[in-house]
């Protein structure tokens, strides 16, 4: 099964990431917490000590055009929160 893993880097995600060395991840709906682990240690070279999940659902959007009101709803999607070995750091931006 092919995981996807993408960062997610907001101002929230950041502020997590300063405080308390945790780091916010995007995952696909079906990997687990066991999966998210070592993958996250397998790219970054970092020790993860816990991970929490969660999925958050698409948010309702409508709009008014030229022919009436569109309606829609974004996807939704899996967050994991990972929490990193004090001392270390992934850096987001080395591969730009």
């Amino acid at each position: 099964m092919e995981i996807n893993i993408q960062p997610i880097v907001t101002e929230k995600a950041t502020k997590l990431t300063d405080k308390l060395n945790r780091y916010t991840f995007s995952v696909s709906k079906e990997a687990d917490k066991l999966q998210i682990k070592k993958l996250v240690e397998k790219l970054y070279g970092v020790k993860v000590v816990n991970v929490n999940t969660m999925v958050v659902r698409g948010k309702n959007k409508s709009r008014w055009t030229k022919s009436g009101l569109l309606r829609g709803k974004t996807n939704g999607y899996k967050k994991a929160i990972v929490t990193v070995a004090e001392g270390q750091t992934i850096d987001f931006y080395s591969n730009i």
